[in-house]
């Protein structure tokens, strides 16, 4: 059971994070900076991307470990 938190915990923040960081980096590739000075409509869409990244990033790892469940019970 512990086992299985854990990996179910880790494989989350690795998902919102990996995703996260490729939104940032993809809006930085847009010329898009996260951090720029006030709240631009650019640095808007750049958080809104970071966002949408973890989120993806997260469902990613979900669908990855109920996959990964699936084949072992098969």
């Amino acid at each position: 059971m512990t086992n299985k938190l854990l990996l179910e915990g880790l494989s989350d923040a690795v998902g919102f994070v990996g995703g996260a960081l490729a939104g940032y980096w993809a809006g930085i590739l847009l010329g898009w900076d996260i951090f720029a000075e006030g709240y631009g409509g650019t640095s808007i869409v750049a958080i809104v991307l970071v966002g949408l990244g973890g989120g993806l990033g997260l469902q990613g790892a979900r669908r990855w470990r109920a996959r990964k469940s699936g084949e072992r019970e098969s």
